[in-house]
């Protein structure tokens, strides 16, 4: 079980993952690629490291572009297990 943060909690935390927002109870951020298939080989990268770490974002694919929400709806809000995800998503890409 992960403790959720509270707000000044998620304040420090959004400086480790700077290019994703917060949303009320969940993070997310957007990713654009050149075309469908370079998104469904990002999606896969993501899905490897989300079964590695048993936490799963939502994940909403349009075309070339990715949106990806985090949240532990285990507990109904954010906790450190989505932040440390964002964190290894975004070496997935260069930001």
């Amino acid at each position: 079980m992960a403790d959720l943060l509270n707000s000044q909690d998620i304040k420090t935390s959004l400086k480790r993952v700077p290019e994703w927002e917060h949303e009320k109870k969940h993070i997310e951020r957007s990713f654009e690629f050149d075309d469908f298939s370079d998104s469904i080989d990002f999606v896969n990268s993501v899905a490897e490291i989300a079964e590695e770490d048993e936490h799963h974002p939502d994940i909403d694919i349009r075309f070339n572009k990715v949106r990806l929400s985090l949240s532990t709806h285990s507990e109904g809000g954010l906790t450190e297990k989505d932040f440390d995800l964002a964190e290894k998503i975004d070496t997935l890409v260069e930001v």
